[in-house]
């Protein structure tokens, strides 16, 4: 095979991939074997099991998108969210602030701006399961530093091979296991 014919082949299966990974506009009724009554939802090969209710007002305190990987399937972004007093911008500004691998992470400098519980407390990491694709269009307009409304459920999802994905009920756990898993339902943006 020639170069040149390899190179067209490359520039074809990257344009495949591209399309396949960033041109859905996301969300599990974006499949047609989407199928949901109330409790439980099936999107693909998983299910999507309501643990609670949630809703609420949160500062985004920083946000990162992902692509790749099963949890991205189902969640393409995590924002790390603020209330209470760790939506007010003198306080979070105070801290660095940063999201990888599914985590989020802060840090301040001389001394914490509120007591470190509560920056524990009213803050978190959460990983977003847009319901709709209208839903999915709407978060990817959300930037950091916005203040928005966000209503849906708490879930667990499983897989058909045992995996499982299960959100945080608690405001008060930190470290593995504490981020908030949410199937977002409607989501408005407060102030910019």
């Amino acid at each position: 095979m020639s170069r040149l014919v390899k190179f067209f082949v490359v520039i074809a299966i990257l344009y495949l991939l591209w399309m396949t990974l960033f041109q859905s506009d996301g969300g599990i009724a974006d499949s047609t074997t989407y199928q949901s009554s109330q409790q439980v939802h099936q999107f693909k090969d998983y299910t999507i099991q309501v643990l609670e209710s949630y809703e609420g007002e949160f500062r985004v305190l920083s946000l990162k998108n992902y692509n790749f990987g099963r949890e991205a399937e189902l969640s393409p972004v995590d924002f790390a969210l603020g209330w209470g007093e760790m939506s007010k911008p003198e306080v979070y500004k105070q801290l660095s602030i940063r999201q990888s691998n599914r985590w989020y992470y802060w840090r301040y400098e001389q001394a914490p701006p509120i007591p470190v519980q509560e920056i524990a407390s009213l803050s978190a990491n959460t990983h977003l399961i847009p319901a709709t694709p209208a839903i999915a269009t709407q978060l990817k307009q959300i930037d950091e530093d916005d203040l928005i409304y966000l209503k849906g459920k708490l879930v667990e999802v499983t897989a058909t091979d045992g995996w499982q994905w299960r959100s945080s009920l608690s405001r008060n756990d930190t470290g593995a296991g504490a981020c908030e898993l949410m199937l977002v339902e409607d989501v408005r943006v407060i102030e910019n």
